[in-house]
């Protein structure tokens, strides 16, 4: 038996194993591919449900069924984190528009947990098929799953610029990436943009992209901080609440109906009421959650005569009322993570839809020359129908008749395929009709196709012409509100000290001491806290 020992040093074998396992995470697990915005656990949940038909014409199916499905097809890992990734995927809070259609429990903006995936159903949401459209017309790359039993997509067509709609986060060995969410029908206008004018400037982008698009809504504040993440991939914006305040008789509330992006309201709620508790700031009277199905409210009462303003600002910096984001826009590009700017990232998209169409047209293309050259060799027979129908009548077998047509009347090797299949009454001479008509109209489409890929100018206007169609089908309105200033928020610091009655003690050797009315009174006025050799000199 060979001895197996491997004699290296520690360190070697170390660095070796685990820069491998450093580059599987990087480009395996934490970070989305550029090209359709999903990290490669998401892209197996959607392309395992697309491919069982799980989709949003059909009934839901349980959400175990399609997990099961992921584990055991595609993505080895615990049924857990295939699940978390399944319902994040669903969440309307968390996505700016979900891909997954999720029925019962799937958690909530409290940070609830699902229910088990044996009590949840869930199909494709309709938008997520524009992601899946055309993997049928080999437009992507497939690749040999874990044990080499079936192939799966390394990247989806992807009709739309998913990195930028619904963001990203993620954090692997020694990269990280924060993108945040932006609107859909902007991000598509700016695409077109893009692909009309190559060389434009990122302000021309941003005529259509203002800024992130929460789906949470929200206001963003600080236009600089935009325009630098657009820039460079990086940059800063602050996220505050919505909020309103209402004027009651014998107090006055603070209402906030859109909080920032990943902030847990429950978590929100009770640090607001812990500084009630504290009294850190005077003022508040209570703090309540009246959420419900129809949207999201939390109410703060405050004291009449408190300045209502000064306690909002208080909580604005104290909490996650107002919350700073930081873009950190890193995506696989080409198997490397890159850093990346909104121009870099447009036209890796539009690459990726070039590489796309291409792959499709030439697809039909080898379809329709195929259809046609079958018709040619029907429309062939169907001329001649005695001659072929007595060769066939003479022949042996399928085989025989195959090759006497060949022989007899040139047919080519596929046609005389499609006679020999060809049923009887499909052969009279009603069908030369349909046979020309359809002939023509294949005729055309390979004009068209040919024409696609001949001239880049076509082939970019197939794209916009598709975008376009994608934006028609979704109405997707902006709910974050750009202000281009970051406001500047001071909280008076004498609206911090809460007025009461207290004691004051001064001794002769220059100590000042404050007692609470309670404490002295429990001293029984026995001044308590001064040096032995030191002598009260008066209480206040």
């Amino acid at each position: 038996m060979s001895d197996k020992k491997i004699l290296m040093p520690l360190e070697e074998i170390m660095g070796e194993r685990f820069g491998r396992y450093s580059k599987y995470i990087i480009q395996d697990r934490a970070l989305p591919d550029v090209r359709d915005g999903l990290k490669p656990v998401q892209r197996r949940i959607l392309y395992a449900m697309f491919k069982e038909g799980n989709t949003h014409l059909k009934p839901y199916r349980k959400s175990a069924k399609t997990v099961g499905n992921v584990i055991g097809n595609y993505h080895p890992h615990g049924d857990t984190s295939v699940y978390d990734a399944m319902v994040r995927l669903s969440q309307d809070w968390k996505m700016r528009v979900p891909l997954v259609d999720m029925q019962g429990n799937n958690g909530s903006i409290d940070n609830d947990p699902a229910a088990a995936m044996r009590y949840t159903e869930a199909r494709l949401s309709p938008i997520a098929l524009e992601l899946l459209a055309g993997l049928d017309k080999e437009t992507v790359t497939m690749a040999l799953n874990f044990d080499d039993t079936e192939y799966e997509p390394t990247v989806l067509p992807a009709k739309y610029p998913n990195i930028l709609v619904n963001g990203a986060t993620g954090i692997s060995a020694g990269y990280a990436t924060d993108i945040p969410p932006h609107n859909f029908e902007e991000v598509i206008d700016a695409t077109v943009y893009r692909i009309k004018h190559p060389s434009c400037s990122l302000e021309d982008l941003m005529q259509f992209i203002k800024g992130p698009d929460f789906p949470t809504g929200a206001i963003v504040e600080g236009k600089e901080g935009i325009i630098n993440a657009f820039k460079t991939g990086r940059g800063k914006v602050v996220v505050r609440s919505k909020v309103e305040i209402q004027e009651e008789k014998n107090m006055n509330v603070i209402v906030v109906d859109e909080i920032p992006y990943e902030v847990n309201k429950a978590d929100l709620v009770r640090k607001i009421d812990e500084i009630r508790l504290n009294k850190n700031i005077d003022g508040i009277l209570e703090v309540r959650d009246e959420s419900d199905r129809t949207g999201l409210r939390v109410v703060v009462e405050v004291k009449k005569d408190a300045n209502v303003q000064n306690v909002l600002n208080y909580l604005y910096k104290n909490t996650d009322l107002q919350k700073n984001y930081n873009y950190n826009v890193v995506a696989i590009k080409n198997k490397r993570p890159t850093l990346m700017g909104l121009i870099e990232i447009l036209d890796s998209y539009i690459e990726h839809q070039i590489d796309v169409v291409t792959r499709r047209s030439i697809f039909d293309l080898n379809k329709a020359q195929t259809r046609q050259h079958i018709i040619d060799g029907l429309i062939k027979a169907i001329s001649i129908l005695d001659d072929v129908v007595k060769t066939i009548r003479a022949s042996k077998d399928k085989g025989d008749a195959k090759h006497n047509l060949i022989e007899k009347y040139e047919f080519t090797e596929k046609q005389a395929e499609a006679i020999v299949m060809l049923q009887l009454y499909r052969l009279t001479n009603t069908d030369i009709v349909a046979l020309q008509k359809e002939h023509d109209e294949i005729e055309a489409l390979i004009i068209e196709l040919n024409k696609i890929l001949n001239d880049p100018k076509e082939l970019r206007r197939v794209i916009i012409s598709e975008l376009k169609e994608t934006k028609s089908k979704y109405k997707v309105p902006r709910l974050t509100v750009i202000q281009d200033h970051v406001k500047d928020i001071t909280v008076n610091k004498e609206d911090l000290i809460i007025p009461e009655d207290i004691y004051i003690t001064v001794t002769r050797d220059g100590y000042v001491k404050r007692i609470s009315p309670r404490s002295y009174k429990a001293s029984e006025k026995t001044v308590f806290g001064k040096k032995e050799d030191d002598v009260l000199v008066n209480v206040f």
